[in-house]
């Protein structure tokens, strides 16, 4: 049995793209940002399969295997770990009530 990473990018949320602690650890990487969650991913044994329809980032999201992550950056990256959902919480009453009214809709 695996985790797996849905949203793995959390839809560019929180400027994750962008992010400081992200692009500074892929700069000394020469990678981007998305590189590095991928590889943060990759390295905690999650399945993550990102989605793009864009040629050069499909190429760049290959293109994670050529470098690791030292155990400082993989806590730091850890770190960023806010505890809440970007997407969706399962504990608030009004989400678990749109999900159920999707389910019985759909």
């Amino acid at each position: 049995m695996r985790h797996q990473s849905w949203g793995g990018f959390a839809e560019g949320k929180n400027n994750l793209f962008t992010h400081p602690v992200l692009s500074e650890i892929g700069t000394a990487h020469d990678k981007s940002a998305a590189q590095v969650v991928l590889r943060w991913l990759i390295q905690r044994e999650i399945v993550t399969i990102p989605k793009s329809v864009d040629p050069d980032r499909m190429a760049q999201n290959f293109d994670v295997f050529d470098f690791a992550l030292t155990d400082e950056e993989m806590t730091r990256i850890a770190a960023l770990d806010t505890g809440r959902t970007l997407f969706f919480d399962h504990h608030d009453p009004e989400m678990v009530a749109w999900l159920s009214k999707r389910r019985l809709d759909g």
